[in-house]
C-alpha cells in the first residue's frame, strides 16, 4: 500500500468512529432537555429518573466524542498536511469557530449542569442543559460549513503566486447552498439516532417490565421523535439529492449506477455490475423516478457516469473521475433503505404501544432493542457515501485526494499509525460498550435518590460524576 491509501484508511475509519458518537450527543442532549424541562413543570418525579438516566448515558458518549474527535483533527497535520497549507486560510476558519465558541459554550454550561444539581435554582439549571444542546447544533453547523466547501468551494480565490486558496467571502462559507442541505438533513438524521438509541435500551428494560413508570414515557416520546425525524430526514434528503446532482453529477450518477444519460431517468432497487464497477450486467428499474429525484421532473434529464467522465476530462484533464461505483451505489441504497425502515418501525411501536399498551410478544421487544443498531448503520453509510463519492477529489473541482496527502510521511510511519490508532479506537470501544451497558441495565435512580428529601424537590449530589 501507499501512503496515500493508508492516509485515506486512517482517515476513514477515525472519521466513521467519531461520526457514531456526534449524532447520537446531538439528539440526546435535546431529549435530554425535553425530559428535565418536563420534570420542571409538572414536578412528577419519573421525570427527573429519566432526565437522570439518559443524561448518564449522554456524557458518557460526549466524553466518547471529544476523544475521537481531537484524533481527528490532528490527522490534518499528520497525514494531510498539503491540503492542510492548501485550504488553510478557508478551512481553519470554520474549525476555530466551532472550538472557540460552540465547544466552550458546551463545555462550560455542561459542567454547569454536571455539578449544579442542588447548587442553582431549577430554572437555570435547565437552561444550561438547553444551552448545551444549541451548542451542539451551533458545532454541528460550523463543521457542516467546513465540510460543504470541500464539496463546494465558494468564496475563495486561487493564489497564484502561493499556489494556495485564499478566503474572500466567509458568509459565502457560512451559507454554502451545499451547507444549507446538509445541516436540516444531518440534524433530523441525529433525532433519529438519538429517538432509536432511547426506544432500544427503553425496550430492553420494558420486556422485562423494569421502571415501566420511567421507561414506557421515554420510548413513547423516543417513538414520536424519531417518526417526526425520519420524515424530516426523507424531505432534507430529497433536496440535498437534487443540489448534489447539480453541483457533483458524477456523484448522482454513481449512487444510481447510471452509466449512460436518460431522460426520463429510472431509478435502480437493485443493480448488478462488473467486479470493476464499469459496466451494467442486470438491474430492477423504476420509470421516471430517478428523474423526480434528481431534477423534481419525471421527466428530467440525469448525466450517466461515461458522459460525466468525458466531461470532466475535457475539463480537467485526463484521468480517472470516476468513484468506485459498487461502493457509492450500496451505501446510497443502504442509507436511504434504513431511514424509510426506522420511520416504519416508529410508526409501528406508537401504534403497538398505544393507550397505555405494553406487547405481551417477546419478539417486538427484542426488535425494538435491535433497532438501536440500524440508525448507526445508516449514518455512517451516508458519510461514506457523500466522502467517497467526491473522490478523486478532497476539494472538489480544486484540489485532488492525490495531491493532498502529507509529502514527508513515508507509508511505514503511517501504517503504524494507523493500526495504533485501530488499537486504541478499539479499546475505547470496549470501555464505551461495557460502561454503557452497565449504567444502561442499571436502569434509572430510585425515587428517593433523586428527590433527596428536599421541599423543593431538587436532586441530591448522586447525580454528579
Amino acid at each position: 500500500m501507499n501512503p496515500l491509501d493508508i492516509a485515506r484508511w486512517q482517515f476513514g475509519i477515525t472519521t466513521v468512529y467519531h461520526f457514531l458518537f456526534v449524532p447520537l450527543t446531538i439528539g440526546l442532549s435535546a431529549l435530554v432537555a425535553g425530559l428535565q424541562t418536563a420534570w420542571v413543570r409538572t414536578g412528577k418525579p419519573h421525570y427527573l429518573r429519566a432526565t437522570k438516566f439518559w443524561g448518564k448515558l449522554f456524557l458518557i458518549n460526549f466524553a466518547m466524542g471529544i476523544v475521537t474527535g481531537i484524533v481527528q483533527e490532528f490527522q490534518f497535520g499528520m497525514n494531510w498536511s498539503a491540503y492542510s497549507r492548501f485550504v488553510g486560510d478557508i478551512f481553519g476558519a470554520p474549525l476555530a469557530i466551532e472550538g472557540l465558541l460552540a465547544f466552550f459554550v458546551e463545555s462550560t454550561f455542561l459542567g454547569l449542569w454536571i455539578f449544579g444539581w442542588d447548587r442553582l435554582p431549577k430554572r437555570i439549571h435547565l437552561a444550561c442543559i438547553w444551552i448545551v444542546s444549541v451548542g451542539t447544533l451551533l458545532s454541528a453547523y460550523f463543521i457542516l460549513a467546513a465540510n460543504s466547501w470541500m464539496q463546494h468551494p465558494v468564496g475563495y480565490h486561487l493564489d497564484t503566486a502561493t499556489g494556495r486558496a485564499r478566503l474572500t467571502d466567509f458568509w459565502a462559507v457560512l451559507t454554502n447552498s451545499t451547507m444549507l442541505v446538509a445541516f436540516p438533513h444531518t440534524i433530523t438524521a441525529a433525532f433519529v439516532t438519538a429517538g432509536l438509541f432511547v426506544v432500544g435500551i427503553s425496550a430492553w428494560h420494558l420486556a422485562r417490565r423494569r421502571h415501566v413508570e420511567v421507561f414506557r414515557p421515554s420510548l413513547r416520546m423516543a417513538l414520536v421523535v424519531t417518526f417526526v425525524a425520519s420524515l424530516g430526514v426523507a424531505v432534507t434528503g430529497d433536496q440535498q439529492g437534487k443540489v448534489m446532482t447539480a453541483q457533483q453529477p458524477m456523484k448522482m450518477a454513481a449512487a444510481e449506477a447510471l452509466y449512460t444519460t436518460e431522460r426520463p431517468a429510472s431509478f435502480s432497487i437493485f443493480t448488478v455490475g462488473t467486479l470493476d464497477g464499469g459496466r451494467e450486467i442486470f438491474s430492477v428499474k423504476v420509470p421516471g423516478v430517478l428523474s423526480f429525484l434528481a431534477t423534481g421532473h419525471f421527466d428530467g434529464k440525469v448525466l450517466g457516469i461515461d458522459d460525466v467522465q468525458a466531461a470532466e476530462q475535457a475539463k480537467y484533464g485526463a484521468g480517472e473521475y470516476r468513484p468506485i461505483v459498487p461502493l457509492a451505489y450500496w451505501n446510497f441504497r443502504l442509507m436511504a433503505g434504513i431511514g424509510f425502515l426506522t420511520a416504519g418501525i416508529a410508526l409501528l411501536g406508537l401504534w403497538l404501544t398505544r393507550r397505555g399498551r405494553l406487547p405481551a410478544n417477546r419478539w417486538v421487544w427484542r426488535a425494538g432493542v435491535v433497532s438501536l443498531t440500524l440508525p448507526f448503520i445508516g449514518n455512517s453509510a451516508g458519510w461514506i457515501f457523500t466522502e467517497m463519492g467526491r473522490q478523486p477529489w478532497s476539494v472538489y473541482g480544486v484540489l485532488k485526494t492525490s495531491a493532498s496527502v502529507s509529502p514527508g510521511v513515508g507509508a511505514t510511519s503511517m501504517l503504524v499509525s494507523l493500526l495504533s490508532l485501530t488499537a486504541l479506537y478499539g479499546v475505547l470501544l470496549v470501555i464505551e460498550t461495557r460502561l454503557l451497558i452497565r449504567y444502561a441495565k442499571a436502569g434509572p435512580p430510585s425515587e428517593e435518590e433523586t428527590l433527596g428529601g428536599d421541599d423543593r424537590a431538587e436532586p441530591s449530589l448522586t447525580f454528579a460524576y
